[in-house]
């Protein structure tokens, strides 16, 4: 057989001027030049000019070339990564050298480490082949044998199925493993997710009596870090042992601090840092990084700024993406423009694209969309994690149609959607809940099989805010058991609960348990608001509550908050307060709710010492805590205290709403001071005109008897009704007229309802016999002649 055509091919072999007549002067010839070409190779070879010694290699030497010179070539592309150009160098001597230069196990070895760092796993095959054709067995050599272990490592994609473990399999049919073989094996059941084994190997390494290099340790701290939280000590311990020259190794220092920090031990990840003899700047930014991922960022960017001023090492994009990072999380807006300034200032070139997106999530974070879009828009180059990023961001900060704009500009861009993007599309449907575009997302996802994480939960909560739950339903059935997370079920329990259909989320929470998943914390926040009066009620609500407790998850923030208003909606405030009072972390939402809580139990006057202590303890009350603490105080009538907190927010930065307003006009019209809360109506301008707010105060005109004032509210509300339309204050103007005998009005004012479509839903009450909850309508008769024909006891109508 014809060996393979191949591009490149070796020159022909130098002709002689005297042809055949003269071998032995030709054969000293040669001789002579051979040395001092070969010496040239090697040299240009230690300088890094390997065109150069490529040149020398095939047209100045005879043929076949020496496998030495051709070994120290090929390991001299592979050490300077150019694993491409070795693997062609390998080729062309292999196919088009006629004779081909005999290889060695340095030679194969160099061309499958070249193959295991381009990840060309078909390739590293063939010479694995052409290795046994030759060879017939495996040359007992350390070096190639570690070499194939490498190469099957880096490339072969463990499936976790049953089948074969090919690594596995090399290595327990090597004669003599080193530590070389070890570190291979603990790096492959790190890659492949199997920490337990990784240590396991490490145990049985030890007791074969092969000593651990610093390299051992870098590639068993990840299997640490996931495992048994002692194991990280035991092993840096026995580093320890081995004495200054591994402890100070700077791969070992920096992977030893990214270890602690993944267990959340950032003191012991922070004295590994200080003791460290030597940092080059993959320490620095591990340790930053420690501290971005532990949420410490004010220590993270103290330490930036210290490696700013001491210029140990110099910083790169790895750093300054740390940096940002801190200054994303913490919503510093502030620092993250100081970081972008001294960016600029600092790079004579483009931004890297990482660091462009960096940006725009940070300005984006810290709420300033508007300067990620600009930035965004002047982004030299953009990748789809770009657009991604500028879309999460629109969604992420409630612009979800300029969200949608952007993704339909992303693809006429060329840029296709992938599961990020459709991530951010379902979410603004939700937002909106926009079926149609949740449904074409949908299709696009069946349409081009794209698969991602918790997308099927997106799609659930889409359908569900969108009003059709029983779509959620039909997307949560498509998976079985044994396919569904923790998050499919937390976002069809969710959707049940938003839904209005508290009896069928804390079905699918019993399904859930049953199907032997463990409810985690967003799982028990959000079955809670399910166990309302009117769905599974307070006795359902206090068996979550011991198996919150059971589970130690009753001591995070949101299952505390949530249990809060559980018991707070039930009519138990006393039980709710105690829930407040022994959670150890409180948040904004936890003092909002126990505030509206007690505000609705007619206990005003401690909701607002709870929202005096709240600001005494460091939290700021948002505009939802100045809502709820200005309803306490109007459920009990202090109307000065009520005006005086909504004339505080200004000064503290927020902007009133129109329910605000709607809360203070209520609060001053019980106090009897109605003509006060029309002058504060009418000095709101355009501000006030909402039918909320001159509802509102009509109902007060109403229930105090002031027609006169009623009269002029009533025309201003007019006048916004019929721009904006709202029956129930339709109806309650026809009552007012008829309470005036205008019967010409009020008859006029029902026709145009009628003639408007606008119809007063009717109003409806929730009872709870034995196990079921009825909602009784008027004209229920069912319910009413079943409630009439049949007794029972007090203890069974809840």
């Amino acid at each position: 057989m014809s060996p393979p055509n191949c591009v490149a091919s070796l020159p022909p072999a130098p002709t002689n001027a005297a042809g055949s007549s003269a071998p032995a002067a030709a054969s000293g010839g040669r001789k002579a030049q051979q040395a001092p070409t070969a010496t040239q190779v090697r040299r240009l070879c230690k300088q890094g000019r390997l065109d150069r010694a490529r040149r020398l290699l095939l047209e100045a030497l005879p043929r076949p070339p020496p496998t030495l010179l051709c070994n120290a070539l090929l390991i001299a592309y592979v050490a300077r990564a150019h694993p491409d150009d070795a693997l062609r160098l390998y080729a062309l001597l292999n196919h088009s050298a006629r004779p081909p230069p005999r290889s060695d196990h340095y030679t194969y070895s160099t061309a499958l480490t070249a193959c295991a760092r381009t990840c060309r796993l078909r390739l590293g095959r063939s010479v694995h082949a052409h290795l046994l054709r030759r060879a017939r067995a495996l040359p007992d050599s350390a070096v190639l044998r570690n070499s194939l272990l490498n190469l099957y490592a880096s490339c072969v994609r463990y499936r976790g199925d049953g089948g074969v473990d090919v690594v596995r399999r090399l290595f327990d049919a090597m004669p003599k493993r080193n530590a070389v073989s070890w570190n291979t094996m603990f790096g492959w059941y790190v890659k492949t997710g199997r920490p337990p084994e990784a240590l396991d190997m490490f145990a049985r390494m030890l007791e074969d009596g092969i000593r651990p290099t610093p390299v051992s340790f870098v590639n068993a701290f990840p299997a640490a870090a996931s495992n048994d939280p002692r194991w990280p000590f035991v092993l840096y311990g026995l580093l320890v042992k081995h004495g200054v020259e591994y402890v100070n190794d700077l791969f070992v220092v920096s992977s030893a601090i990214a270890m602690f920090s993944q267990i959340g031990n950032v003191q012991s990840a922070w004295r590994v840092f200080e003791r460290a003899a030597k940092k080059n700047t993959e320490v620095w930014n591990t340790m930053i990084t420690g501290f971005v991922q532990n949420g410490q960022f004010a220590e993270a960017v103290d330490l930036f700024v210290r490696l700013l001023e001491c210029r140990e090492a110099p910083l790169d994009v790895v750093t300054f993406l740390s940096a940002l990072t801190a200054a994303s999380q913490s919503q510093d807006g502030w620092l993250g423009r100081q970081l972008h300034g001294y960016l600029i200032k600092g790079t004579r070139r483009t931004l890297p694209v990482i660091l462009g997106n960096a940006l725009v999530v940070m300005y984006s974070k810290c709420g300033d969309v508007q300067t990620a879009f600009n930035l965004f828009d002047r982004l030299p180059e953009k990748d789809i994690v770009s657009w991604n990023t500028m879309v999460t961001a629109f969604v992420q900060n409630d612009f979800d149609l300029e969200g949608l704009l952007l993704v339909y500009q992303m693809q006429k861009s060329g840029f296709a959607a992938d599961s990020v993007t459709l991530t951010a599309v379902l979410s603004a449907a939700s937002n909106t809940g926009d079926l149609q575009i949740g449904k074409q997302a949908h299709g696009y996802l069946i349409r081009h099989d794209i698969e991602g994480e918790s997308l099927e939960s997106y799609l659930i909560d889409m359908y569900a805010k969108s009003g059709r739950v029983e779509l959620a339903q039909r997307v949560f059935d498509c998976y079985g058991n044994n396919e569904r997370d923790e998050v499919t079920w937390n976002a069809m329990i969710a959707g049940y609960t938003q839904s209005g259909k508290p009896e069928l989320a804390i079905l699918v929470f019993r399904a859930m348990l049953e199907a032997g998943l463990q409810p985690t914390s967003v799982t028990l926040a959000s079955v809670l608001p399910a166990c309302d009066p009117v769905g599974g009620g307070v006795c359902a609500g206090k068996q979550i509550h011991c198996f919150a407790v059971r589970r130690y998850l009753d001591t995070n923030v949101f299952v505390g908050t949530a249990l809060v208003d559980m018991y707070s909606k039930c009519g138990e405030i006393s039980t709710a307060e105690h829930v407040f009072d022994g959670m150890t972390e409180k948040s904004t939402v936890t003092y909002t709710t126990m505030i509206s809580g007690l505000g609705q139990h007619g206990f005003g006057k401690r909701a607002l010492s709870l929202f005096y202590s709240m600001q005494e303890k460091g939290l700021k009350p948002d505009a939802v805590t100045f809502l709820a603490v200005i309803s306490a105080c109007n459920y009990v009538g202090l109307a000065d205290e009520g005006l005086a907190l909504y004339r505080s927010m200004e000064t503290l930065g927020f902007a009133a709403t129109a329910q605000h307003h709607c809360c203070v006009v209520d609060l001053l019209a019980k106090a009897g001071r109605v003509e006060e809360a029309y002058e504060f109506v009418e000095g709101l301008g355009e501000e006030g005109n909402f039918v909320s707010i001159w509802g509102s105060l009509l109902a007060s005109c109403k229930a105090q008897g002031k027609q006169q004032l009623a009269t002029l509210v009533t025309e201003r509300l007019l006048g916004i009704e019929r721009k904006y339309g709202h029956a129930g204050y339709s109806v309650l103007l026809s009552q007012l007229f008829a309470a005036e005998s205008n019967w010409s009005s009020a008859d006029s004012l029902r026709k145009e309802m009628r003639l408007r479509g606008l119809r007063k839903v009717a109003g409806s009450s929730w009872i709870k016999v034995q196990d079921a909850a009825l909602q009784n309508y008027p004209e229920n008769d069912p319910i009413s002649s079943m409630l009439q024909g049949a007794t029972y006891s007090t203890d069974e109508i809840v």
